[in-house]
């Protein structure tokens, strides 16, 4: 006998539920993220449920890890060396960005030696296949299946038994059970869940696309991040032919990780050398700019960071920041002020990370005080000087990990100067041709340029 269906209001952000609606969710602190779900309540389960044996850790056989490479090094290195077996993947980003294109090549390099399943809720499969001839995809191991409902996937899932399943996307698909909309938050985290235990069972890695809300982050409840192995995350303008796929959650290999693509009429091709397309284009002798060296995971990336220092027209001046934290901004020109002598209180400051990356990392202090020291200034850095470092509330300049990686990295570039932390001195041993210079406080760092 069906169960009887009752209203729960769900919060969107969260997930957490409440028996009527509020402005606020109590769980995150989110506002207007309260929506109205149906759900049908489950029959009493009718005996004892099947309850599995617990195993001793000893006595589980440890085999060889295993991975599928997916043909882009990129790829294989934001997901830690490859696709592992039963891994269940999630990818995020805006729409038109490249995430079908990009699991689309994965097929044409796979499908090879293996059969794929991708299952799609968005296109017919005309469409897909239009596609695929774009991207030189035509293999008969890739298995087209237009279809929104999960039981059917799953079933297809088991009776075709592929190597790699996809599904385009989770917003567009559904359970029967569930009496809820696709795409809503119940809909999402129940065909999740049922993907994971299916992918689980049969210990075929799946592929889940999701949509991402105005804020950048992937659409429905944070749980579905929880449930899944991997995320990643699209990055990039749509303006730029560059696209980053981030790594911010990986149980099988390291976070944080990047690789770099570029768009072209053949679909996303690989950038090997990301330093070289981010310094493209720079400009000689003008100030106001600055190489920093950051890292991405493991991979050390040189970046242009541009600052701009201008008289204000208003009372209070301007500070923004594009690939930067505006908060962080504010307190380096605070400790510039304070403990270097150098006064931004009555003019506006610009700043701006070029080739659309995002420096987060406290290392990349140093290079933009010292774009903003040139700017004000106007005293060009030189062209063969790379950056790095902390900046701490007393002015130091704190040192920072993976020092010897920057330095090779910079040196490999052609690069003649680097200003390091002097507490990084010592932990840099190798010689590298390149003229390391350490620095104590934002002072000295100046006057060494």
């Amino acid at each position: 006998m069906a169960g009887k269906q009752k209203t729960v209001y769900v919060c969107a952000e969260c997930g957490a539920q409440y028996p009527r609606w509020a402005g606020k969710c109590a769980a995150c602190g989110e506002w207007n993220t309260i929506n109205e779900e149906v759900v049908a309540a489950k029959p009493a389960a009718s005996g004892m449920a099947h309850r599995a044996a617990p195993t001793r850790i000893d006595a589980i056989d440890p085999q060889e890890e295993t991975r599928y490479r997916t043909g882009m090094n990129e790829l294989d290195r934001v997901l830690g060396g490859g696709i592992v077996p039963g891994g269940l993947m999630l990818i995020g980003g805006d729409p038109g960005i490249g995430k079908s294109t990009l699991l689309l090549q994965i097929c044409g390099h796979l499908g090879q030696t293996m059969k794929i399943l991708y299952a799609s809720g968005e296109e017919s499969a005309r469409q897909i296949k239009l596609r695929a001839e774009r991207l030189g995809v035509d293999n008969s191991n890739v298995l087209l299946l237009c279809e929104t409902d999960v039981d059917n996937i799953i079933a297809a899932m088991q009776e075709e038994k592929p190597d790699i399943l996809i599904v385009d996307s989770i917003q567009t698909v559904s359970l029967s059970e569930v009496a809820s909309s696709p795409g809503s938050v119940t809909q999402v985290r129940e065909c999740t869940a049922a993907l994971m235990r299916a992918a689980k069972t049969a210990d075929i890695p799946t592929f889940i696309v999701g949509h991402v809300n105005k804020d950048g982050a992937i659409a429905g409840p944070k749980v579905m991040e929880h449930i899944v192995d991997c995320v990643l995350y699209f990055e990039g303008d749509r303006h730029s032919n560059y696209r980053m796929l981030r790594c911010v959650k990986n149980r099988y290999g390291s976070t944080n990780e990047i690789g770099v693509f570029e768009m072209r009429d053949k679909g996303l091709c690989e950038v090997e050398n990301p330093s070289l397309m981010l310094l493209s284009g720079r400009p000689k002798n003008v100030s106001g700019t600055c190489v920093a060296c950051t890292m991405e995971g493991s991979r050390p990336l040189l970046a242009e960071v541009q600052g701009l220092v201008s008289p204000t027209g208003f009372g209070n001046p301007r500070r923004m920041c594009t690939g930067f934290d505006n908060n962080r901004l504010a307190l380096l020109l605070a400790v510039l002020e304070k403990r270097a002598g150098y006064f931004f209180s009555n003019l506006d400051a610009y700043l701006n990370i070029i080739g659309g990356l995002r420096l987060d990392e406290p290392a990349a202090d140093l290079p933009v005080a010292l774009a903003l020291v040139s700017s004000l200034k106007d005293k060009p850095v030189s062209d063969g000087v790379v950056a790095f470092g902390e900046v701490g509330l007393a002015g130091e300049i704190r040192s920072v990990s993976g020092a010897e990686q920057r330095v090779a990295e910079a040196a490999r570039l052609g690069f003649t100067k680097i200003l390091v932390p002097a507490s990084n001195l010592k932990s840099i041993t190798g010689d590298y041709g390149i003229e390391v210079v350490g620095v104590s406080s934002i002072r000295d760092a100046y006057e060494q340029l």
